[in-house]
């Protein structure tokens, strides 16, 4: 008789033991799982960061409108450089559920040759989808080389408040030779070449310099003249101070047929493209690509910045 309560006893804290791990099993399980899931996550993430998984990639199954973002400064290496604008372009003409496209403007100008690569880029595009127009949507401004670069859509819409135009070509810098005298700073300038100092901020400004970079910038805002032109056609009411550098309200805009008519992205999706679902192509660079986009561009950024020419 006294070895059955033995053997309930030792029963009792064998199940209790049992239930133990299993217990702990079980929360073992579940803790593996939940690390497992925030390690996906934390691999998608850095999936994203390091530009492998592009979001622009990703197409809607349903007919959309597509959007691609032009915002900031035109220039390499910018969020708004040639090669991410048409990275996006390229990627919402070729997807086969794309109704329409929106380039979603707010952009001062900027690199001349950037706008002019986006706006043949552009041109290119529409040409080999036929079927899929472009519609260009000014926020607050859509300047210089901005504009540039609307000219190539189907339409310009803006806002009655938005800022448009700025048809004209700047190069700027500063001279310090009145300072370096006062200071009693001699410029010692060697070069093989006797225009190889072109422009120097150090120098005197040399005459024969000066005039040739005025052909240079009259030869560019020509070229920005027929751009406009050619883009806007006969909507276009030429003023004689429509390419002076002058800028207007998206109101006067349209009046002079600089723009078409007043909208905004999801106006222009729903009423004008008739697919209100709206898909994102703008590319969105990664910090690693960034760094190394920059390092590419580093020449080219210190040239343009020291001589200082852009559409303005």
């Amino acid at each position: 008789m006294s070895e059955q309560p033995d053997n309930w006893e030792r029963q009792t804290l064998e199940k209790l033991a049992l239930a133990g791990l299993t217990e702990q099993r079980r929360a073992r399980k579940w803790g593996i799982f939940f690390k497992s899931i925030g390690f996906i996550y934390l691999f998608l993430v850095l999936f994203l960061a390091m530009g492998l998984m592009n979001p622009t990639e990703l197409s809607s199954t349903r007919p959309h409108t597509a959007l691609v973002r032009l915002e900031g400064v035109i220039a390499p290496g910018n969020q708004a450089g040639a090669e991410q604008m048409i990275e996006g372009l390229q990627a919402a003409f070729k997807d086969k559920n794309t109704k329409g496209v929106i380039l979603d403007i707010n952009s001062p100008g900027g690199s001349p040759v950037q706008a002019g690569q986006i706006n043949d880029e552009i041109k290119r595009l529409k040409a080999k989808y036929p079927k899929i127009p472009l519609y260009a949507v000014v926020e607050d401004i859509c300047a210089s080389g901005g504009y540039y670069v609307a000219v190539a859509a189907d339409k310009i819409y803006v806002d009655k408040a938005s800022l448009v135009g700025s048809i004209g070509v700047l190069m700027d810098g500063f001279g310090f030779t009145g300072t370096m005298d006062k200071l009693g700073v001699e410029r010692r300038l060697l070069t093989a070449g006797e225009n190889k100092g072109f422009l120097d901020p150090f120098s005197p400004v040399d005459p024969k310099q000066k005039a040739y970079a005025q052909t240079m910038l009259d030869e560019i805002h020509q070229q920005f003249i027929d751009t406009v032109k050619a883009g806007r056609g006969a909507r276009l009411k030429e003023t004689s101070d429509m390419f002076s550098g002058l800028i207007w309200t998206g109101t006067k805009s349209i009046e002079l047929g600089l723009a078409d008519g007043l909208g905004n992205t999801e106006s222009v999706a729903r009423d004008v493209i008739k697919a209100k679902d709206i898909v994102d192509y703008t590319p969105h660079q990664s910090i690693a690509d960034r760094v190394a986009k920059r390092f590419g561009a580093a020449s080219a950024e210190a040239f343009t910045s020291f001589i200082g020419t852009r559409l303005r």
